[in-house]
């Protein structure tokens, strides 16, 4: 049986995660080699394409951390979590919900929503 709560903080180790060799460990073992990752915002295909948009987030967002907001829930092959961005320790700039097809414990896709973004 799939752990949804595994492969949410998998996926989030992924994001926070700022060594490239290490990262690449992490979207291993979280994302199947054909992932596909969509949001309002970008968009990347296999783990080529997430690390480089995490690589992107990280220099932007500079001292943030991604963390889980409440538990992952899902059915069948499907997972919904909410996640936080912002510096540790304090309230979260940035928040989103992430829809993801899941295929042998791994994540297959992921289309992102943003709940919560700084005004422009």
């Amino acid at each position: 049986m799939t752990d949804l709560n595994t492969i949410a903080e998998n996926y989030i180790a992924a994001w926070n995660e700022s060594d490239a060799a290490r990262r690449q460990a992490l979207l291993e073992a979280a994302f199947t080699d054909d992932v596909s990752y969509r949001d309002p915002i970008m968009q990347g295909d296999g783990h080529n394409g997430l690390a480089a948009l995490i690589d992107g987030v990280q220099k932007r967002f500079a001292g943030f951390r991604f963390s889980l907001k409440g538990k992952p829930d899902g059915f069948g092959d499907m997972i919904r979590f909410s996640w936080n961005l912002g510096p540790e320790g304090t309230h979260s700039v940035i928040e989103g919900t992430d829809i993801g097809v899941v295929e042998n414990d791994r994540l297959k896709s992921v289309t992102g929503f943003l709940d919560k973004v700084p005004a422009q």
